[in-house]
């Protein structure tokens, strides 16, 4: 069987997965998804280096995690595979690592059944699963089989939250997934944010709600409210790129990741 055998892949609907695999020059992205991606680099020429920013901020997060004793990660809006993956980054430090990705997408399923193997001595499965609905998700088959609940679990939310707009509940859905962990867990988000290039953000919200998905910006008090009763390691939420930046790596405007990024835990 082929990999998208079976599969509704509705490719004439712009995926923001797909979109981001796009800014960040993959090759599992179709014409909608490109003239999208196109509209949206139009009015934030950035975006590409958004996009890479947003994803230096995973590796650095996961490793420190990892380093910390987290053998336990929930990716939730993981996109589309692009190495190295969270696992690739968790495993190289801890090779018992567990990790299970999420995402909606149905091209994301395919290429994650193929494409996402771990180590030998850990395990990397992939659910089918939507953050707005949180019970669901943790109800997903291969979830629990692949991680304990009971024992702490780092949770990525990155670059997801910005597209669930307030009227669907945005916060209450985090904290839903907050209360399902045990305490030392580990949140981590990054977001969007209005607030070093409104206007250009203001232009990238129209574009994505012109191609069917909803998003909503927030300034940083509204995204601290999703660390609600957690402790924020070190920075705290500041700009992505200025979250542990790795020494060498290309030095990255905040106006040009335009959000925000942060690690909390449970006590």
């Amino acid at each position: 069987m082929g990999l998208y055998d079976g599969v509704d892949l509705r490719l004439n609907v712009p995926h923001s997965a797909r979109m981001y695999d796009y800014f960040l020059g993959g090759f599992t992205n179709f014409a909608a998804d490109r003239e999208a991606a196109g509209h949206a680099l139009a009015v934030a020429p950035w975006v590409r280096t958004g996009a890479r920013a947003n994803r230096s901020f995973m590796h650095r997060s996961t490793r420190v995690l990892a380093e910390a004793g987290f053998d336990q990660f929930l990716d939730v809006g993981t996109g589309i595979p692009t190495s190295p993956n969270l696992h690739e980054v968790a495993q190289e430090v801890r090779p018992s690592a567990r990790v299970v990705y999420a995402d909606n997408d149905p091209i994301v399923l395919s290429h994650a059944r193929a494409l996402l193997t771990g180590t030998p001595g850990g395990r990397t499965a992939y659910v089918e699963a939507d953050v707005t609905d949180p019970a669901g998700l943790l109800a997903a088959p291969g979830l629990r089989e692949t991680i304990d609940l009971a024992r702490p679990v780092a949770l990525s939310l990155n670059a997801l939250l910005h597209f669930v707009p307030d009227e669907r509940g945005a916060h209450r859905l985090v904290e839903h997934l907050k209360s399902a962990l045990a305490p030392g867990s580990a949140l981590v988000i990054t977001h969007v944010t209005p607030e070093f290039a409104p206007g250009d953000i203001a232009g990238l919200v129209r574009v994505y709600a012109s191609a069917g998905t909803a998003a909503q910006a927030r300034t940083r008090p509204e995204i601290a409210r999703f660390f609600d009763g957690w402790t924020l390691l070190d920075p705290g939420l500041v700009p992505i790129p200025r979250w542990r930046p790795t020494p060498g790596e290309p030095v990255v405007a905040p106006s040009e990741a335009a959000g925000y990024a942060a690690v909390a835990v449970k006590p």
